[in-house]
């Protein structure tokens, strides 16, 4: 029998970890071993995860990098199927682990991700770059190296071969991904294995997240560029994009700031984040950084038809009391 281990990073996710890991007890995949990786946590993160059968690691803060995190994790995992998502997703469906481990049926495959949306805190932008990233149409083999360890699954044996990279800022899950294609394995992406993926960052945040990323993706690809002219054309090509959609929706007047500043951030950060001129796969700069069509929502791809069931997230849990009285 092939055996699942999940593996969650965490700091200071109170507000979101006990949500994540009700969904997880809920999955119609049961037996899955749950490893928690807290980077040094300040708040009750550790108390809520501790009432959950969970294996609870601990690194300093100062030792963290995403790659290190994962790395750890794994060493620590006894899965085949080693599953990752972020403390601040939460799954809407019972099926979510079912339908991310289900490509692994073919043994050509070694990566899956899956679905991720926004919910209500979500900035109207984010919204736009998770229907850009995340479509309701699969792709059973991804011809560029995309990824997202928020919710996504790979081959142990191939993480024993392949050890995520821990010098990178961030993208280690693309790194991953680039390595593995290179051996002729498959990425799959699934959006019947859907997350909420909750982001509610200031305007100093979402810089900081795009410039370590942008440094991290001219190190994988040390022939990237970002001119200060890619700056402007796809801060005002996102920036209208955006516009766009929210008069479409009416939201236009109370998104328009918010709208501004994200992209501002998004694209200065990955300004800032770049120092070396070449060139990147016209794939993977598409889905990085290019607009949301300018199409009616009514005109994409529906989701494919079915019949999941929805997780009991009104239930009072012991979690709550434990963030009461931290």
């Amino acid at each position: 029998m092939v055996k699942y281990s999940l593996v969650i990073r965490c700091y200071n996710e109170e507000q979101h970890i006990g949500r994540l890991l009700r969904g997880v007890v809920q999955q119609t995949l049961k037996d899955v071993e749950i490893i928690v990786v807290d980077s040094g946590s300040t708040d009750s993160t550790r108390l809520i995860a501790s009432c959950y059968p969970v294996k609870l690691l601990t690194i300093r803060p100062e030792d963290f990098s995403f790659g290190y995190a994962l790395n750890l994790g794994c060493q620590a995992a006894s899965g085949d199927v080693l599953i990752f998502a972020s403390a601040h997703v939460y799954p809407l469906y019972s099926d979510w682990l079912e339908n991310l481990v289900e490509p692994f049926d073919d043994p050509e495959v070694a990566l899956v991700y899956g679905k991720q949306r926004g919910n209500e805190v979500t900035k109207y932008s984010e919204h736009q770059i998770f229907a850009k990233w995340f479509p309701d149409r699969p792709n059973y083999n991804q011809n560029h190296p995309f990824s997202n360890n928020a919710n996504a699954a790979i081959r142990r044996e191939l993480w024993q071969q392949f050890p995520y990279d821990e010098s990178l800022t961030g993208l280690e899950d693309l790194d991953w991904a680039k390595r593995v294609q290179k051996l002729g394995y498959h990425v799959v992406y699934e959006p019947d294995a859907e997350v909420i993926h909750v982001h509610d960052e200031p305007v100093a945040k979402i810089y900081n997240r795009y410039r370590r990323e942008a440094i991290a993706l001219k190190h994988i690809f040390p022939q990237e560029h970002f001119t200060f002219w890619d700056f402007v054309r796809l801060f005002l090509g996102n920036t209208l994009s955006d516009y766009y959609h929210a008069h479409q929706e009416r939201v236009l007047f109370s998104k328009f700031q918010e709208i501004f500043l994200f992209r501002l951030m998004q694209f200065w950060g990955t300004y800032r984040g770049f120092t070396q001129r070449g060139n990147v796969s016209s794939e993977l700069k598409q889905t990085l950084y290019y607009p949301h069509d300018l199409k009616p929502r009514r005109f994409q791809d529906p989701p494919r038809k079915r019949q999941p069931i929805g997780i009991d997230y009104s239930c009072p849990f012991k979690e709550q009391e434990v963030a009461q009285n931290y």
